[in-house]
């Protein structure tokens, strides 16, 4: 999501361009919804994974194409194999893992005129020297009825009560998770205030989702795992509330523009922000946050222990009337 402001600056620039995306398999239906994303093109490698004479293939293939611009979003030495093995004749991007000759517009970050990572990507839009355009266009997603109207027949759910979705995971590590018992807490004061809750995640957040269902939340229902990431992104658009850690889904939401408590602990608002006025980021100003680390070095996790269910229910408005 916070590569799409960089799509649309792209967009202003090269009235007309095609832009397509080589992305890993699991983004290809968040990326289709985007309308600035003419095509999406798999990413077939692993992550960590060098391949180097697959990814020389790869490149290959991809010269039928005839891209004249490629953007390597990630700092690694290996993502911009693929774009020079494919002959394509501007390779830009930010300057890591001695990188230089694989990218011929290799850009030098500065971190400090450049805190927001959407502004560094939206940087590499710009042509060489040239500052990130402001303001830059907010993420933005759209769910028309019928896909909604989709995933709410396929999960038999209604929409006759207001709709809490929480997002309890968080692909970084435990450091970015609120306690599941702290969820558990919300849910039973948001279902007492006549919501329904409904939890959204992967497959790997299925296993703390069903702790929360279980800590007295039986009503509760755990779509973790159970939706592709489509379905995911039109279920949250029926949302009256979200409550989501620090990620994907985080943005997600963002984009839909659905009022959002964002809660971050180990990472930094400064940083990867959600970008909605609807969004209202609840943290705690400790002097160990943000650590950016998995698991709290200190071993304690006050930057989430001590933002108490009590305290974030605090900033929940009256719900909606459907």
């Amino acid at each position: 999501m916070l590569m799409q402001p960089m799509l649309h600056r792209l967009q202003q620039r090269h009235h007309g361009a095609s832009i397509d995306v080589l992305a890993p398999p699991w983004t290809e239906k968040l990326l289709r919804q985007m309308p600035e994303v003419h095509d999406v093109v798999i990413n077939p490698f692993p992550h960590g994974a060098l391949d180097l004479f697959a990814r020389r293939r790869f490149g290959m293939q991809l010269r039928q194409a005839r891209y004249d611009q490629a953007i390597v979003l990630p700092n690694s030495w290996k993502s911009a194999l693929v774009p020079y093995f494919a002959d394509i004749p501007l390779r830009t991007g930010f300057i890591g893992e001695q990188r230089y000759g694989l990218l011929n517009d290799a850009r030098k970050l500065d971190k400090n005129k450049l805190p927001l990572m959407v502004e560094r990507f939206a940087q590499l839009a710009e042509t060489p020297g040239e500052m990130v355009a402001h303001p830059l266009a907010a993420p933005e997603l759209k769910v028309d009825d019928i896909q909604r109207a989709q995933a709410l027949a396929k999960f038999g759910l209604t929409l006759d009560q207001p709709i809490a979705v929480f997002c309890p995971g968080a692909e970084y590590g435990p450091a970015k998770r609120w306690p599941p018992q702290y969820y558990a807490e919300l849910a039973q004061n948001l279902r007492t205030r006549g919501y329904a809750v409904w939890l959204i995640g992967s497959a790997k957040d299925k296993e703390v989702a069903d702790k929360i269902v279980a800590l007295g939340n039986e009503p509760c229902l755990n779509l973790c795992g159970v939706t592709d990431l489509a379905e995911a992104i039109a279920l949250l658009s029926c949302a009256d509330l979200v409550v989501s850690n620090d990620s994907g889904l985080m943005h997600i939401a963002a984009a839909l523009d659905r009022p959002l408590l964002a809660i971050f602990g180990s990472s930094s608002p400064q940083f990867t922000p959600p970008l909605s006025d609807q969004a209202q980021v609840l943290k705690l100003d400790l002097p160990c946050s943000p650590c950016f680390k998995r698991e709290c070095p200190l071993g304690h996790f006050n930057c989430m222990l001590k933002l108490t269910p009590k305290e974030v229910a605090r900033h929940i408005h009256i719900h909606p009337k459907r």
